[in-house]
């Protein structure tokens, strides 16, 4: 990539020629560095022509609208939150397919964007797109790894033209674009477009995102900590991700029967290749110790998920 600045001054110039006044856009927000950037652009670029929205799926980690409306408002950005859950969940009812899941939450984040930009007179959407997303989109390749959200769950009746700033940039260098944009907290770890949707293997329900969701915070809550105290570098990704599977498990002296979770840390510069961790014994301990406690019997085995990208993807769906 050349110079961030000269991305900047670039991709400024380029959403000016696509976006020329008086058109105006609505901008994919959803607090994630690729989309953040994004959103920074396009503010820069097209000043009060572009609303960032966010969508509250229902399906994000604790406490993500309050950061993402933390992290937006510092650089200079008015977010315009939108509350979805109730779709989001009635579209992934029955669904187990990791695929169609994908495709219908794209489906339904487009209809919402759609709705929003009919209320304010918008004709595109601007998104933070990147390059990994459309390659394992198959956008390069012979077969589909997975779908993103953002790229193969659009619909093909998209009423809105989609601009991608960002289109043919890796994360690492989404990562030095946000440095130079001045956008704290450029080290976070990134999070599926999908939401906690792709870290429920098989049909997702509010009671098991909200166990995804317990689990992923301890993960994240111990793993900080052991950074904080120098007792671990800070890893590029690491959650937790339920899954389908039903486990004895005992309290007591009660018998339970709760699910089984997967923690996943991994090491990435791009996100194309992953190593995965072994984390030090204490600190997987204290995981399992975290996430069984915070379940209350809904989650009763913690297995730790060692495979590298490839041939396992990071997220398990």
């Amino acid at each position: 990539m050349q110079d961030p600045a000269a991305f900047e001054k670039e991709a400024l110039a380029n959403l000016r020629q696509q976006l020329p006044a008086p058109h105006r856009a609505v901008v994919a927000a959803s607090g994630g560095i690729d989309s953040t950037v994004a959103a920074v652009l396009a503010q820069r670029a097209l000043g009060d022509r572009a609303r960032a929205v966010f969508v509250d799926t229902g399906l994000l980690r604790a406490g993500e609208v309050e950061r993402t409306e933390a992290l937006l408002s510092s650089v200079g950005v008015e977010l315009h939150v939108l509350k979805g859950a109730e779709r989001f969940f009635s579209v992934l009812r029955g669904v187990s397919d990791p695929e169609e899941k994908r495709r219908r939450i794209g489906a339904t984040f487009v209809r919402l964007f759609e709705e929003e930009a009919g209320r304010v007179g918008a004709s595109h959407l601007v998104q933070g797109t990147i390059a990994p997303d459309w390659i394992e989109s198959g956008g390069s390749l012979r077969d589909t790894i997975k779908t993103h959200h953002n790229v193969g769950g659009l619909p093909k009746d998209l009423k809105l033209s989609v601009v991608e700033p960002l289109r043919d940039l890796y994360k690492d260098e989404v990562r030095q674009v946000a440095r130079h944009l001045g956008i704290p907290q450029w080290e976070r770890q990134p999070f599926p477009g999908p939401g906690l949707a792709v870290r429920v293997v098989g049909e997702v329900t509010p009671e098991r995102v909200e166990l995804a969701r317990v689990a992923c915070a301890e993960v994240e809550a111990e793993i900080d900590q052991a950074v904080h105290e120098g007792r671990l570098a800070r890893p590029w990704q690491y959650f937790a991700t339920l899954l389908p599977i039903r486990t004895v498990g005992v309290e007591g002296d009660v018998r339970t029967y709760g699910l089984a979770a997967s923690v996943r840390v991994v090491e990435s510069t791009d996100a194309m290749t992953a190593t995965a961790m072994a984390l030090p014994p204490e600190i997987a301990r204290r995981i399992a110790e975290r996430i069984t406690r915070a379940s209350h019997g809904g989650i009763t085995r913690v297995l730790l998920d060692l495979t590298d990208k490839p041939p396992a993807t990071i997220e398990w769906e």
